[in-house]
């Protein structure tokens, strides 16, 4: 068996048949991804094939005895899971300031609308599929640009990001999760949640996402619902949820990475 998917990022789009596809750009070409009843299928349609899109897989059956009961099965029933680590950091910062505010089925209509206004359209296997504008591409465009497809709170934070990556783009992508997670912080309109949310997704490390996300609160609290949960504004979810994983990084990238899974399976 090929393992549950993990479509949380807005680029997977699922087909009439039940598969899902994507478009990825690597260091050394754009790639058509497709995932079906067989598992992943990668083809490489521009540039070299130096670089292949990796997934990361992860096996709730491997938490440890401090996860609650109830959430330990419910994940346990999803069995191994796959989501592919973004190969691209530009978009995985993209996609992190996109989601600033908007919940997400209004971020990834938002994503596909900017990626088809003003990135790479592409012919693949399963059709066309777009990749986000590129850094270059971002600075080039006009205030009417970003309000035409609904980014207009998310322009100055995309421009900064822009502007950033285009000059430290080579340092970034030699960082370690943690590392990175503190530079992107560092740029304008890009705080702590963003970051971390951008890190996760280019490095595939869910130890770092930021774990009192509504997203991660919201499934947690329906996979397990007899469990004592703190409230919406009560900020000691986060402290709960690293101390039910224990000391293992391991363990909480694999608890939050397949809690995540279940929510967009359960959507």
């Amino acid at each position: 068996m090929p393992g549950v998917l993990t479509t949380d990022h807005p680029a997977w789009i699922e087909t009439q048949a039940g598969a899902h596809v994507r478009a990825v750009r690597t260091a050394s070409g754009v790639w058509a991804l497709s995932w079906d009843v067989e598992g992943p299928h990668v083809t490489c349609v521009q540039g070299a094939e130096n670089m292949k899109p990796l997934f990361v897989t992860t096996n709730p059956s491997c938490l440890p005895d401090s996860v609650p009961a109830q959430l330990k099965a419910g994940l346990d029933g999803l069995g191994p899971t796959r989501r592919l680590a973004n190969p691209w950091l530009w978009d995985a910062v993209t996609t992190a300031i996109l989601r600033q505010v908007v919940r997400a089925g209004q971020a990834r209509k938002l994503y596909r609308a900017w990626c088809g206004a003003y990135g790479t359209t592409l012919e693949s296997p399963t059709g066309e599929l777009s990749l986000a504008p590129t850094a270059t591409r971002v600075l080039a465009l006009d205030d009417k640009q970003f309000a035409d497809v609904g980014a207009k709170f998310h322009r100055s934070a995309l421009r900064a990001a822009a502007t950033h990556y285009e000059r430290h783009q080579a340092h970034w992508q030699r960082m370690n999760p943690r590392e990175l997670v503190a530079a992107l912080t560092s740029v304008p309109r890009i705080g702590p949640w963003t970051a971390a949310a951008a890190a996760a997704d280019y490095t595939g490390d869910f130890s770092i996402y930021p774990h009192d996300d509504l997203a991660v609160r919201t499934w947690a609290a329906q996979i397990a619902p007899a469990h004592a949960w703190p409230g919406k504004k009560d900020k000691s979810f986060g402290p709960m949820w690293t101390a039910m994983a224990g000391l293992e990084r391991t363990a909480l990238h694999t608890l939050t990475l397949s809690t995540l899974t279940w929510g967009s399976h359960a959507r």
